[in-house]
């Protein structure tokens, strides 16, 4: 989640608020190192550490601590079993931290920061009764939340989301999009046709035309990162077969999927093969796409299908390019 935004409208208004962060998650917990959410005096709050008993009890330290007149932090230890009654049987270092408004100018920085969508670092000296004022410090460093014995505080603010190059704005492409928005994604969403695009998008969305000003696919996709997923999924078969053509053509893509049967899986790979790419790289391709199970043609249900694929398949990329930490570093404070 973005949570400097929050704080940074919250302080601007005058009104305090408190920073809750899972400094440390060991066992079965319900989040990991670095799940935040914002609260506010009157019981207000946005984001999530979990749910449940711990996340009650921690609205409750950060409303005491903010009614409290408190400064700075403090962390509670918990175990989820005999302290809360919970099953998960981990044990969890809960911050609360209570923010005030002369701490707008550092909010607002990293509320600047947080908007670019990267994640990044920042370094702080935590001393007792006192408010923290951090410093970005470049890009993070493994692990996500260090507190050091000398008061150094470490951490990780931002949500790496995977760039994705969507190729098509008809029905199914919308409600992907809609499916997708609240996700670690990062959509290119691409269309030829200007008027099937909706005025309003989700934030992590942008749209572009193809076919003009020299945006053609092989274009397009000549500036896509390594780690980008490509999904075809347009009004027009052949266009569909160009995409796939140029992306698998690549071999560099984490994913190559395009929406369809298993016959025209089939007749892709034969005209794929007769355009010269060879049989190893063709069967990269993902066709059909979305989960098997899920049989429903409802646009609304083939996105859901989508959607959860592409989030598996996300995170199965993520677990082998980076270390296990880092996948906490990286997912640390998303939605």
């Amino acid at each position: 989640m973005t949570v400097w935004s929050h704080i940074v409208r919250s302080l601007e208004g005058g009104e305090p608020c408190a920073l809750v962060t899972v400094a440390t998650a060991r066992g079965s917990t319900p989040r990991e190192s670095g799940a935040r959410m914002v609260v506010w005096a009157d019981g207000r709050f946005s984001g999530t550490i979990g749910g449940g008993t711990l996340e009650f009890e921690a609205l409750r330290w950060a409303r005491q601590a903010l009614a409290g007149g408190r400064r700075g932090r403090e962390v509670r230890t918990v175990s989820l079993g005999p302290d809360l009654g919970q099953c998960c049987g981990g044990r969890i270092d809960v911050a609360i931290e209570a923010l005030e408004p002369a701490q707008l100018p550092m909010a607002r920085t990293l509320a600047e920061r947080e908007a670019e969508r990267v994640p990044f670092a920042t370094r702080a000296h935590v001393r007792s009764g006192a408010a923290v004022e951090r410093e970005i410090v470049g890009q993070p460093e493994d692990p996500g939340f260090l507190l050091e014995e000398d008061g150094t505080l470490l951490e990780t603010f931002g949500t790496y989301r995977r760039p994705l190059y969507l190729f098509g704005a008809g029905h199914v492409g919308k409600a992907l999009i809609l499916a997708l928005a609240p996700l670690p994604f990062d959509i290119t969403w691409l269309d030829s046709r200007e008027e099937v695009f909706p005025k309003a998008v989700p934030g992590n969305v942008r749209k572009l035309l193809l076919n003009r000003d020299d945006r053609s696919v092989a274009g397009c996709l000549a500036l896509a990162p390594d780690s980008a997923f490509v999904l075809a999924m347009t009004h027009s078969h052949a266009l569909d077969e160009d995409i796939m053509a140029a992306g698998l053509a690549q071999q560099r893509f984490a994913y190559c999927g395009v929406i369809g049967s298993a016959t025209k899986r089939a007749r892709f790979e034969k005209r794929l093969k007769a355009r010269g790419l060879a049989s190893a790289v063709v069967s990269a391709m993902v066709c059909p796409v979305g989960l098997p199970a899920i049989r429903s043609k409802h646009p609304a249900a083939i996105a859901a299908g989508v959607a959860a694929d592409l989030l598996e398949r996300d995170e199965a990329a993520l677990q082998k390019t980076v270390r296990p930490k880092e996948l906490v570093r990286f997912r640390a404070g998303a939605q």
